[in-house]
């Protein structure tokens, strides 16, 4: 497709971005930390984490990695929320030449055992709060060898660490009993490490840096391999967009998105961290009252988050009364921006909320809407620099502006492919290698992208993908299901919510104890809000369930 979007770029954003400019992503990271030292890198609790701080830990931590024998290439899990242990974790696995294996710390065992067996990881930095899903796991997981419990207020120091300790272990009660033969704690590590130097690995954009996971039509989770190019390329392209609005040095950023999802990762902690910012992190965002208190206390420039999280935040009385008067950026992402959420925070802050587009497989942005629009105005945005984006039919023909297709994408910072699967790798793209997002959509004349539908059955909660199969497959497990299908239903507080029809072997199952047992099997927001129970499911001739009817009907 001819790039009409670029008519429509921003002045100062340039079509191409390549060559890039840093060879790893270890190269990014070090040079913002000499460029900026002492300034605040992070902020957790009221905790502060320069840049200085940052490299020396990092640096730490990739000595540990190297002194236990682990080596380029070799995967390192890391499964905790938004702490200070996490950017020093991460940046020293990249630094060691390791790939980051991010993990939900909310998964389940079962969950858990599959992402750990399927990446091959040999060791894992966990916080303590989730210590007893390792725990579960270990005996089949002979791979992993190494593991690292973290309390939540190892980093903080003095009073305030042990305070904090004191209140998630004993008033909060949040830390469920676990025991780990030979598990250490992040600072003995990072003493390690200390102890026994560093040595570069060498790296090259070509080599692999996350395993980031995702589901699929299958609704087997399985790993986008993201290397140091994708992801490098992502954040020059990310930063070409918004240059003309930040400073550096000068911003503070809120992240309440986990960083272990790849928005927060690639816009937050990397895209940010390249100009000076300053990340003020959020451990749970759910506490929307504490999530206000902390953006008080701090001039905020720039806020992403998902539709559902902008909703809440309007929905509490104290953050109308905020200070906007710094907000630069508002970006939005994960999911669709709904026009009355984004018209109401307009209305209430004064800044337009801009909406984005992207995938994991995309490390992820692939769109971004101009940030001087007066408005919101529904679309995802035009592509970013260097990106080519193509609709295509069901022939894999190329659709003319305007005409509905599928959504897809070439660019640098695409993925190669999936962590040892190459029939769902060949499966993912066209001979010409653009990748099939999956979604559904046009671009007008303009050069604005617009979805309209999603080609594959994945649910969207608050943002986090959702797979109709991985849900059926629990479900069916319960002894009293004789046939279960999953599907997505408008819900004003996540955006969508997990449907499931149930028929019953057992007539006296109910919804209830349904749902209960997803809980044992499932994350929260995998698990179904709604049941309702049917003598049959609608299916195709050769047997398949009509999820496509179920929907409509």
């Amino acid at each position: 497709m001819e790039k009409i979007w670029l008519k429509n770029y921003p002045k100062i954003v340039p079509a191409n971005i390549l060559p890039l400019k840093e060879n790893s992503l270890d190269e990014l990271m070090a040079s913002a930390c000499k460029r900026y030292g002492d300034k605040t890198a992070y902020i957790s609790m009221d905790k502060t984490l320069s840049f200085t701080e940052l490299d020396r830990l990092a640096t730490d931590f990739a000595g540990w990695l190297q002194g236990i024998g682990l080596k380029k290439g070799d995967r390192v899990a890391l499964m905790m929320p938004n702490l200070l242990q996490y950017p020093i974790c991460l940046f020293g696995v990249l630094r060691a030449g390791c790939v980051a294996v991010n993990v939900n710390p909310l998964y389940t065992p079962r969950e858990l055992e599959h992402q750990m067996k399927d990446s091959g990881a040999e060791a894992i930095v966990v916080v303590e709060n989730f210590a007893h899903t390792v725990e579960q796991v270990l005996p089949h997981l002979p791979a992993l060898r190494h593991i690292v419990v973290t309390p939540m207020g190892e980093l903080l120091g003095g009073l305030k660490g042990t305070l904090v300790n004191f209140v998630v272990r004993h008033v909060k009660k949040i830390v469920p009993a676990w025991h780990i033969p030979g598990a250490i704690k992040l600072r003995s590590a990072l003493a390690a490490g200390h102890r026994h130097g560093f040595a570069a690995p060498g790296l090259t954009l070509d080599d692999l840096a996350f395993l980031q996971y995702t589901g699929g039509t299958t609704g087997i989770s399985k790993g986008a391999m993201l290397s140091h190019r994708n992801i490098v390329g992502n954040v020059t392209q990310a930063h070409a967009w918004i240059s003309a609005l930040v400073r550096d040095r000068q911003e503070i950023i809120i992240t309440a998105l986990p960083l272990y999802h790849i928005f927060a990762l690639t816009a937050n902690c990397l895209t940010f961290l390249r100009i000076g910012a300053t990340n003020l992190l959020i451990a749970n965002p759910r506490d929307i009252p504490g999530l206000v208190k902390e953006m008080r206390k701090h001039p905020f420039t720039v806020i992403t988050g998902v539709n559902t999280l902008f909703n809440a935040l309007l929905n509490n009385a104290e953050f109308a009364k905020l200070d906007f008067s710094k907000l630069l950026i508002t970006l939005g992402g994960g999911m669709a921006v709904q026009k009355p959420v984004a018209d109401r925070w307009q209305q209430v802050t004064r800044r337009p909320l801009t909406q984005a587009y992207g995938l994991t497989e995309t490390s992820p942005a692939v769109t971004i809407n101009p940030l001087d629009l007066p408005g919101f105005n529904g679309s995802i945005g035009l592509p970013i620099s260097s990106t080519e984006l193509s609709i295509r039919n069901d022939a894999g023909l190329e659709a003319a502006v305007g005409q509905v297709g599928e959504i897809c994408v070439r660019g640098p910072q695409v993925t190669k492919g999936y962590w040892q699967r190459p029939d769902e790798t060949a499966t993912a793209f066209h001979a010409d290698g653009f990748l099939r997002t999956g979604d559904i959509g046009y671009v007008d004349e303009q050069g604005f992208v617009f979805i309209v539908d999603r080609k594959k059955d994945m649910i969207l909660v608050s943002g986090f993908n959702v797979y109709p199969n991985e849900v059926e497959e629990v479900v069916a497990s319960h002894p009293g299901v004789r046939e279960v299908a999953a599907i997505g239903i408008p819900d004003a507080r996540c955006g969508e919510a997990v449907k499931i029809f149930v028929v019953r072997k057992d007539p006296e199952l109910t919804a209830e104890a349904i749902i209960a047992f997803c809980r044992t099997q499932l994350t929260s927001y995998k698990v179904p809000h709604h049941v309702e129970f049917r003598d049959d499911l609608p299916k195709t001739n050769v047997g398949k369930v009509l999820r496509r009817a179920l929907k409509d009907g």
